[in-house]
């Protein structure tokens, strides 16, 4: 397992920021809307830059997204923030029909998503919202897992034509990405290569699927840690070459299980090799209040859980 450089720690929301301002000052036809939460998501930068760019749309999330759909069409680049569940499950119909129907070409930004919220309790810790926005027909999913990679992914979508959902969080979270990293859509990314399981992470959980990979490299295990950091399109080819050569699979996020990102892989494998897999995942269960590190472990999605879902996956293939 290769050693990894940690700068510090930072909020992913706050990459968005940074992203988002570096973008206006690149692209004119980027446009910046809000739906009362400019600070949450580190969105006042943009807004005190370019006050003409962006558009507060108050507590009208539905409104937001309409408006938005209006001036991708006539040819802006509009980027929606707001919380994750108020990105998708409040306005699941105005994507569905203003958004991903017709193709425009919105980035809907959403913030203070999984179980990491924390205190704010289960009515806003969505876990179900990449299973909504991966199921419409054309929408990018995109999960990055750090600061650096979240304000590199904030760049990259505004090159993307077409419709793109992008999440992060709110916790203060390692930084490990380089700063200078390309990011490319639809590409998974090799943290660590290995030879006895492949351990597939996304958002968060691939820094737990880091230590995980250091903690079993000491059992005599080695664990080959991928960033799916986006999962719609999701790159089968770098899923079916590791598994070709581990033999089994982990998958790891801060979301259901049903619907996220273990999903696609079981897909994947399901029709051209199939393997052991082993989701790490919340299991048909809402959040709660608590402090992400304690909610993290009261839900099974830490460290020690992803070490023990390596160890089955990897018995399952010896049998």
């Amino acid at each position: 397992m290769k050693s990894f450089e940690v700068t510090g720690k930072k909020d992913t929301r706050s990459g968005f920021g940074a992203g988002l301002l570096e973008l206006g000052k690149s692209n004119a036809d980027v446009v910046a809307m809000c739906a009362d939460l400019t600070g949450s998501l580190t969105m006042h930068h943009f807004e005190k830059e370019f006050p003409n760019r962006f558009f507060q749309a108050g507590i009208a999330e539905a409104n937001m997204m309409g408006v938005a759909a209006g001036m991708a069409l006539a040819g802006k680049i509009p980027f929606t923030g707001t919380f994750a569940n108020f990105s998708t499950g409040r306005v699941y119909d105005q994507i569905r029909q203003s958004i991903a129907y017709s193709g425009a070409n919105v980035k809907i930004c959403a913030s203070h998503a999984g179980l990491t919220l924390g205190e704010d309790g289960a009515t806003h810790q969505i876990l179900e919202d990449i299973g909504l926005m991966k199921m419409l027909p054309g929408m990018t999913v995109i999960n990055p897992c750090d600061y650096n990679q979240t304000k590199q992914a904030t760049i990259a979508i505004a090159e993307h034509q077409g419709p793109v959902y992008l999440r992060f969080g709110r916790p203060k979270w390692p930084v490990f990405i380089p700063e200078d990293a390309k990011f490319e859509i639809g590409k998974a990314l090799m943290i660590s290569p290995g030879t006895d399981v492949s351990i597939f992470a996304t958002g968060h959980m691939v820094w737990k699927a880091i230590e995980a990979g250091i903690e079993l490299e000491k059992m005599g295990i080695s664990a080959e840690v991928i960033n799916i950091h986006t999962i719609k399109p999701l790159d089968a080819q770098a899923i079916i070459e590791s598994v070709s050569k581990t033999g089994c699979a982990v998958s790891a996020e801060e979301h259901q299980m049903n619907g996220g990102l273990g999903d696609s892989i079981a897909q994947v494998l399901s029709r051209n090799l199939p393997s052991p897999l082993e989701m790490v995942a919340v299991n048909d269960s809402f959040g709660e209040s608590g402090t992400p590190d304690e909610l993290l472990v009261k839900y099974g999605l830490d460290t020690p859980n992803i070490i023990e879902a390596a160890k089955k996956s990897i018995a399952r293939k010896s049998n």
